[in-house]
Parts: structure tokens; C-alpha cells; sequence
């Protein structure tokens, strides 16, 4: 008997340290933090979509090229039968330029302009999932670590709950019944240490995936950032700051120049234009003319250009006030989940409280004849479910909390303060936004910057 009560009290004591022997034992774990760095760093959506942006910088630098003039240089050579087939050569330097179009060139860069701020905001939110998909990575590998911790527990448990039955069952104090039961819920321990461990595999590909590496031992979680006191106010920082209605308005803004770009594109334009020619003879030619250019009939083009911007611009407003409304509703959501995952996170801890007392009370029950060996097998197995949703409500609180900061537009590596060197992507833009020529000493330093990014 003595044996027995020892067997018992080894048991509950197994089941009972089951969190503390969960938590992780690395000298140098990976913090959520390190996991964000270095899912920052690795992203190749991000340099897909860095170079998305860097194109619509020269987009501005295209539109600028067109309040320049344009230099040509053309040499030829001819023979002519009357002059016995002798060689003639010519060459002529000419330039041309619009000197006024109604402002529709400088409404052009504009336009591209406003492209350029809202595919920056797309890089913004391109950066939030980036950093949302390492949060969930992280989260998912910390559960599944600890449910694979907590069911290796659990088998012990019932390798010692079996050893015990087996011997109870030597001295006649339990049936054969009561032995198999304790057999059955040790073979389905084993299985779910097997499912936990294919599920933590699972999650280090998706780890890895997310981040760019395997996780080398995760810390605990840290400390949750503040948040704001109430969803009315969380929405509105949303309004305030997402990227996605950011990039809207910049779609509004660019839709209502193309409106007056239209306009303009109906007005004259004046044009200038220069030809010097030489031949071979040592005669040569100049000209200079100013040509006014206005547009009468167009088979009704000019008109339909016209309403299509107008409509454009309409359908981006409608746009814009749909993607506001989404945004509010998507914070909507994440304050709730955040909601339902703290309740479930309060409830799992009143849940493991009250099986532990069930568990510790049905071992002294059984020690007193009064209850069955399945009797603590189905509180242990109680426990040991309080404890799995304990995990995972943990695991969902942190993703809500961080969907919420994305929903908000908070979820970037500046809010977070993460520390580290950020992308600028305003660097590209200063260099390439004048159109300097290939040729000119900018243009070469524009050329080693690409082929640096290439080699990346």
C-alpha cells in the first residue's frame, strides 16, 4: 500500500509541474522581436515589392522627360546616277520641345507623382503582413512546442499510471478492466505525441516560410503592446493611418489630375523646334519654327478620354470610402477576437484551477476505494485538456492582439520599435526623379545601385 500512495503522489506531481517543465531551456532564445527582424530582412516580397516601387519612381521621371527638349542627331549617305553614282553624306542636328501645353505635361508628372506615394503605402501594408505572418509563425511553433512538451509529460503520467494499475492489479486491489483502461490511455498518449510532433515540423516549415530561417529555440512571449481604450477610438487611428487607405486617397488624388490632364489634352500646345544640316559639300542649313497645334476634330476621343477620367475618379472615391469601411470593420473583428481570446485565455486558467482540485481529489478518492482507476484517468485527461486550451488560447491572444495593430496601420517596423535600419523609400525616388540621362555621372551611380539590389 505503501508503494502505492508513493505511485500516486509521483503521479500528481508529474501532472501538476507539467507547465513548468513547458517552458523552454535555451541559454540564447529567439525573441519575437529577433523573429520580426529577421522576417524584415529575409522577406523577398518585400525586395518584390521595394523594385515594384523603384519602377514607378522612373514613371516620374518618364513625365519629367516630357517637359525637356528632345535632341536628335542623324547622318546619311546617298549616290545619285546623274552624278556618275559619287557619294553624298549629310548630317543633321535637330531639337524639338513643347514650350506650352496648357500645364498637361507638368499635370503628367503630378499624376505619376501621387502613384509613387500610394505604391509606397502598398509597400506598407506589404510590410504588415509580413510582419502579421511572422507573429503568426511564431506563435504557432510556441504552441506546438508546448504541446509537444505537454503530451511527452503526458505520457510519462501514464507510464506511471500504468506501472501503478499493474501493480494494484498484482495485489488484487483492481481488475484486469481497470489495467486495459490504464493500457488505452497510455497507447493514445503516445499517439498524441506523435500528432504534436508532426504538428511542430508542420510549423517550422511555415516558420520558416515566414521568416526565412528555422527556429532555433523561441523565448516566451514578451509583454503585449498597448493598445488603444476603446474600438471607436482604434478605428479611428485606422482611418488615420492604414496603408491601404492612405494608398486610396493617393488613387483619388492621381484620378482628379487625370481629369485635368484630360482637359488640357482638348487646348493647343505650342511646340519649337531646330534643324542644323551639313553635307559633304561644306554647305549647311538652319531653321528654327514655333508650331501651334489645336485639336478640332477627333472622332470624339478627347471627349471620351475626358469622361472616362471623370468616371475614373468617381469609381476611386467609391473606392476609397469602401476600403475606409472595410478597415473599420476589419478592426471591428480583431478588437473581438482580441475580446474572446483573453475571455478563453481567463477561463483555460479558472478551467486547469479547478481540474487540478478535481484531479488531486479523485486520486485521494481512489485511495480511499471510493473511486476507479478510470476515474483518474478521465480527470487526468481533463487536466491535461485544460491545459492544451490553455496554449492555445494564449497562442490566439497574441495573434489577435497584433491582426489588431495591422487593422490599425500600427503593425510596421517603426511602430514597433524594432531597431534596425529600415528601408527608405525615399532614397530611390530623389535620385531618379530629375531623369538623369544613362550617361550622366548620376545616371552611372543609378546603374551601380540596380546591379548592387540585383546581386541581393
Amino acid at each position: 500500500m505503501a508503494k502505492t500512495v508513493w505511485m500516486r503522489k509521483t503521479l500528481a506531481g508529474l501532472l501538476l509541474a507539467g507547465t513548468t517543465a513547458l517552458a523552454p531551456v535555451a541559454a540564447r532564445a529567439e525573441t519575437l522581436t529577433d523573429t520580426l527582424i529577421t522576417a524584415y530582412r529575409h522577406s523577398h516580397i518585400l525586395d518584390q515589392q521595394r523594385a515594384l516601387l523603384r519602377a514607378a519612381d522612373e514613371d516620374v521621371a518618364i513625365a519629367m522627360a516630357s517637359l525637356r527638349p528632345i535632341i536628335a542627331f542623324s547622318a546619311g549617305a546617298s549616290a545619285s546616277a546623274q552624278t556618275n553614282y559619287e557619294l553624298g553624306a549629310t548630317a543633321t542636328l535637330s531639337a524639338s520641345m513643347t514650350l506650352y501645353d496648357n500645364g498637361a505635361s507638368q499635370l503628367g508628372v503630378e499624376v505619376q507623382k501621387e502613384v509613387v506615394l500610394g505604391t509606397r503605402e502598398a509597400l506598407v501594408n506589404f510590410e504588415q503582413q509580413v510582419l502579421l505572418a511572422a507573429v503568426q509563425a511564431y506563435m504557432d511553433v510556441t504552441s506546438a512546442s508546448e504541446s509537444l512538451a505537454l503530451a511527452q509529460s503526458n505520457v510519462r503520467l501514464s507510464n506511471q499510471q500504468l506501472r501503478a494499475a499493474r501493480d494494484r492489479f498484482e495485489v488484487g486491489e483492481v481488475t484486469r478492466t481497470e489495467v486495459a483502461q490504464a493500457e488505452a490511455q497510455q497507447a493514445a498518449a503516445r499517439s498524441n505525441v506523435a500528432f504534436a510532433a508532426g504538428q511542430l515540423e508542420i510549423a517550422r516549415e511555415s516558420y520558416r516560410v515566414a521568416v526565412g530561417s528555422y527556429p532555433q529555440g523561441l523565448a516566451p512571449p514578451p509583454t503585449p503592446p498597448k493598445l488603444p481604450p476603446s474600438v471607436e477610438a482604434a478605428q479611428a487611428v485606422a482611418v488615420r493611418t492604414h496603408p491601404l487607405i492612405r494608398q486610396a486617397q493617393h488613387t483619388v488624388a492621381a484620378s482628379e489630375l487625370g481629369i485635368k490632364r484630360a482637359q488640357a489634352a482638348m487646348k493647343f500646345t505650342i511646340d519649337g523646334s531646330a534643324n542644323l544640316s551639313f553635307d559633304d559639300m561644306g554647305n549647311d542649313r538652319s531653321n528654327f519654327g514655333v508650331t501651334l497645334n489645336q485639336p478640332i476634330y477627333s472622332g470624339g476621343a478627347l471627349s471620351a478620354q475626358l469622361r472616362k477620367a471623370r468616371n475614373q475618379a468617381e469609381a476611386n472615391r467609391a473606392a476609397l470610402l469602401n476600403t475606409t469601411h472595410n478597415v473599420q470593420q476589419l478592426v471591428g473583428n480583431a478588437w473581438a477576437n482580441l475580446r474572446v481570446a483573453v475571455a478563453q485565455l481567463q477561463a483555460t486558467d479558472q478551467q486547469i484551477r479547478a481540474a487540478t482540485v478535481a484531479f488531486r481529489g479523485v486520486q485521494e478518492e481512489q485511495n480511499l476505494g471510493a473511486a476507479t482507476t478510470l476515474d483518474v484517468l478521465d480527470a487526468q485527461q481533463d487536466l491535461l485538456d485544460a491545459r492544451s486550451a490553455r496554449i492555445d488560447a494564449q497562442a490566439q491572444q497574441y495573434v489577435a492582439l497584433y491582426s489588431l495593430l495591422s487593422a490599425m496601420g500600427l503593425l510596421t517596423v517603426e511602430h514597433l520599435g524594432l531597431g534596425i535600419q529600415t528601408y527608405d523609400p525615399a532614397a530611390y525616388y530623389n535620385a531618379v526623379k530629375t531623369a538623369p540621362a544613362q550617361r550622366s555621372r548620376q545616371g552611372r551611380q543609378l546603374d551601380r545601385v540596380l546591379e548592387r539590389l540585383q546581386r541581393q
